[in-house]
């Protein structure tokens, strides 16, 4: 999908060098800054993100409101219409996102609620205004709940051992929450974002009998990262 994003970005930049160059030596006469060419910055980012993020319910919240923002510029809605139908609407797709994840994630659903009832002790770290670095060298690690609010969670579990299946249930609210993992794991991540997302960037050499990083991740208006 990445490489699908990149050629996207590609032509937009060459319709809009095109469109610039043609206007500059008279040979085309666009108007660029028509009523409400600003929302271009949300619908065309959004739309492309379409195309490279795992979950997609942010992008498509940012697509519809940009489009009715342009429409509402255009004249074609009217804005009173827009703010009033907002929100029902975020609603409904957020809805819509988080019942058809679980059908579709069923497995990992069960895998992730089977691990976390198997979990021994209290892992839970939190960050809140502040930041917190939590690292397990040379410990064994079965599992943690990381949360920032405004803050950030740095967890390395580089030099941790890891013998079984673990899962890391991690929540964000404009904040954001980094996962080092060794590179013997595999990692499957299920996450609901809204104004969010997750970005798997770990680069892990696996076989079949490798371990599992299960990432359980909410992320409102944050990031969680996993390198």
């Amino acid at each position: 999908m990445r490489k699908v994003e990149n050629i996207l970005w590609g032509i937009v930049l060459i319709v809009v060098g095109i469109i610039f160059g043609g206007n500059a030596l008279g040979v085309t006469n666009v108007n660029v800054f028509f009523d409400g060419w600003w929302t271009l910055f949300i619908i065309i980012p959004c739309f492309i993100g379409l195309f490279h993020e795992n979950d997609k319910t942010g992008n498509l919240i940012g697509l519809l409101i940009g489009i009715a923002l342009l429409l509402g510029c255009q004249d074609i809605l009217d804005f009173d219409l827009i703010w009033k139908l907002a929100l029902p609407t975020i609603l409904v797709i957020l809805g819509l996102s988080i019942i058809f994840k679980n059908v579709f994630d069923n497995k990992i659903s069960d895998e992730i609620k089977k691990l976390n009832g198997k979990r021994k002790g209290d892992h839970s770290y939190w960050a809140t205004f502040a930041g917190q670095n939590v690292n397990f060298d040379g410990e064994k690690f079965d599992g943690a709940d990381l949360t920032a609010v405004f803050g950030g969670v740095k967890c390395d579990l580089r030099n941790a051992i890891i013998d079984s299946d673990v899962v890391i249930n991690a929540t964000v609210v404009f904040g954001g929450v980094e996962i080092y993992v060794p590179s013997h794991v595999k990692v499957k991540i299920k996450a609901i974002p809204i104004f969010g997302g997750v970005d798997n960037k770990a680069h892990t050499k696996v076989d079949e009998d490798s371990h599992i990083i299960y990432v359980n991740a909410t992320v409102v208006f944050g990031g969680v990262e996993i390198k």
